[in-house]
């Protein structure tokens, strides 16, 4: 049989792992740190925002192991012999270009009707665009989210004036309570 459940995304960490799954009606978040699974459900009629965004300290990223390269290179070139150290160049110019090319790593954030939540979405902003996409596509087929975008040159605001149309008082108590399934 197969699982509605589609993983659109994987986040790894040293600890652990957050994958994304994608279905009709639902994004789930599995994030799993160490032997305990945290699960986490949002419904795409109550996603209002995903947002994604590059880290602030993204470019330490590549820049710590290139120095610490740096260092070993430059001590395995005096202690040891030249060869050795133009190896560690070498991985340190590695390390570093593959850092650059992967580019920023990112930040997300979730806003449902009733939360927000920082969970990381993607490893790297690069390939936000992608999943974003997916989801999207996904709340447009379930027919949630907002209807259409409210216009900006919508007519001017109206004066508050108390209304006559509603009397609470002359409501049934039933139709006070709503729903709030």
């Amino acid at each position: 049989m197969r699982s509605a459940f589609r993983k659109i995304s994987r986040v790894g960490s040293l600890v652990g792992a957050t994958k994304w799954y994608l279905t009709d009606d639902c994004l789930l978040a599995a994030k799993n740190t160490m032997y305990a699974v945290e699960y986490r459900r949002f419904y795409l009629r109550d996603l209002e925002s995903i947002v994604v965004w590059p880290s602030r300290w993204w470019l330490l990223r590549p820049m710590i192991p290139g120095l610490l390269f740096g260092v070993a290179a430059a001590m395995l070139w005096y202690w040891a012999n030249p060869i050795a150290g133009e190896v560690a160049i070498g991985a340190g110019v590695l390390w570093v270009a593959a850092e650059l090319a992967l580019g920023p790593t990112a930040k997300s954030r979730i806003r449902t009707t009733g939360a927000t939540v920082d969970l990381p979405i993607v490893k790297r902003t690069r390939r936000a665009q992608r999943v974003l996409a997916k989801i999207d596509a996904a709340i447009r087929a379930a027919g949630g989210g907002a209807a259409e975008p409210v216009s900006a040159a919508a007519s001017a605001p109206q004066p508050a004036a108390p209304s006559t149309e509603f009397k609470p008082e002359a409501a049934p108590a039933a139709a006070r309570v709503g729903d709030l399934t």
